[in-house]
């Protein structure tokens, strides 16, 4: 996919990365330029690649497909492996790639380009052996904590040379934990520094792998902690911390347990305290606590699975908060690096659809307003909900105003359509029947191919729309 995606215009940090890239991307090339069908298959993937650019920031485009190439099978079909509502709220919105690849994956010449170069992914793996060892074993001595014992779930490292060396993707979909690697250039020596093997983004992806399950065990001693989230509402973090508890609990403890452990025997104290209040200015307030607790921890034979507990309860709340408030937070942070996506999370507006086709515009209406606070999955999905709910409470102007932000806020042709049939046939209700016909010639043009969507659209050209009669 990212091979793809590179013949589109995908080029960030082209120049810095390892020879293998530019290998591939002359090869595929070569092979474009001696088939017509190829290219053909080159141009429907790179339309459909710019017409989905969600940012002016290139790796923030690449993530919706890297999220995607999570959840598809392996060539040459690329089907997905899930149900569409199931996907990343990122991957859905992209999910047609898959099918326009497929195509392309064969035309190109894919599979001989990777077997010509399997023994160069193969290489990069023998690098990361030996420090991935040592990573796992070093979180397991310090947190007494085996991570075999975590059955029914996954921690997964890849690696592709067809990215930015300077990137790392991560990401936690309910058991799954995912680390998308970028290997830098192997420098003259022949021997990689930890930082450009990513060393510190795979073991934080790591710590929240054997975290995140006691955080979810003790749910109810974290719920206490709530009250917090007012302290980190004008901090510079995600909105994600800022709205679940868990979260930031979480992080913070991964912060601690990173600054803790972070260099050598020799490394000055103030040094590490400097980092705990660094992590506290960015709005993980819990870190100084965590980082406190693990100083007694480290003296107790029991592990951390133990100990979880009393280290939550040991939380004075009250002295918390006021610290927070004191704290004189910095103007920006960091994102953090493991994007998280519950299935609970990714599957909210398709709830929100169902309640609303059950006769329920009201708790529609919260799990879309839910989506929209919190920033899960197609804002301009929610928009189009909270749009239909206004069409069902006869609130005309709220539905006008809620479908036209869809259409901006969206990438999915379906709700882009759909929002102009629902905006022409308002228009008629308020007799604006010129507006009204530029809104149906908008759903004509918007790329969806549905049948329903193209009969709503001409049967508004044909007539002006007149909502159902009542039953008598």
């Amino acid at each position: 996919m990212l091979a793809a995606l590179n013949t589109c215009g995908y080029d960030q940090d082209l120049t810095i990365s390892d020879v293998t890239r530019s290998k591939v991307r002359a090869e595929i090339q070569k092979n474009l330029l001696g088939s017509e069908e190829a290219e053909a298959a080159r141009t429907a993937l790179c339309e459909f690649y710019q017409g989905h650019v969600v940012s002016s920031d290139a790796n923030r485009n690449l993530s919706q497909y890297i999220s995607l190439a999570l959840y598809v099978d392996g060539p040459p079909h690329f089907l997905p492996r899930t149900k569409e509502e199931d996907l990343p709220p990122d991957a859905s919105a992209v999910a047609l790639f898959g099918k326009l690849l497929e195509p392309f994956y064969e035309k190109a010449g894919l599979h001989s380009i990777w077997e010509r170069h399997r023994n160069d992914y193969t290489v990069a793996q023998r690098r990361y052996h030996e420090p991935l060892q040592k990573m796992v074993f070093d979180n397991e001595i310090y947190l007494k904590l085996p991570s075999s014992q975590y059955l029914g779930r996954r921690f997964t490292i890849y690696l592709d040379f067809m990215g930015s060396p300077n990137e790392t993707d991560a990401r936690n979909y309910g058991t799954d934990y995912y680390v998308v690697v970028f290997p830098a250039p192997n420098p003259p020596s022949g021997e990689a520094p930890k930082s450009a093997l990513k060393m510190e983004q795979i073991r934080h992806t790591f710590l929240h792998y054997e975290l995140d399950p006691l955080a979810e065990k003790h749910y109810s001693s974290i719920k206490r902690l709530e009250p917090l989230l007012q302290s980190v509402k004008r901090a510079p973090l995600e909105e994600s911390f800022k709205t679940d508890i868990t979260l930031l609990v979480t992080e913070c403890l991964v912060r601690a347990i990173e600054i803790r452990t972070s260099g050598t025997k020799q490394t000055p104290e103030a040094m590490r305290l400097q980092a705990v209040d660094d992590a506290v200015k960015q709005g993980y307030i819990l870190t100084k606590y965590f980082y406190t607790s693990l100083l007694t921890f480290e003296k107790d034979p029991a592990g951390l699975r133990s100990l979880y507990s009393d280290i939550l309860d040991g939380i004075d709340l009250k002295q918390q908060e006021k610290a927070a408030n004191e704290v004189q937070f910095v103007m920006a942070t960091t994102p953090e690096l493991v994007q998280l996506s519950r299935m609970e999370d990714r599957r909210i507006l398709v709830t929100a659809e169902k309640r609303l086709a059950a006769g329920d515009p009201k708790g529609a209406q919260e799990l879309a307003q839910q989506a929209i606070e919190k920033k899960i999955g197609d804002q301009g999905r929610a928009l189009f909900i909270l749009a239909q709910v206004a069409v069902a409470n006869k609130d005309r102007e709220a539905a006008l105003g809620n479908f036209q932000k869809a259409i901006q806020a969206t990438k999915d042709p379906k709700v882009v359509a759909w929002s102009h049939v629902y905006l022409g046939r308002i228009l008629d209700m308020k007799e604006d029947r010129e507006a009204a016909m530029s809104e149906y010639r908008a759903a004509l043009t918007s790329g969806v191919d549905l049948p329903e969507v193209k009969a709503a659209a001409e049967r508004g050209l044909q007539q002006a729309y007149e909502p159902p009669a009542k039953p008598q």
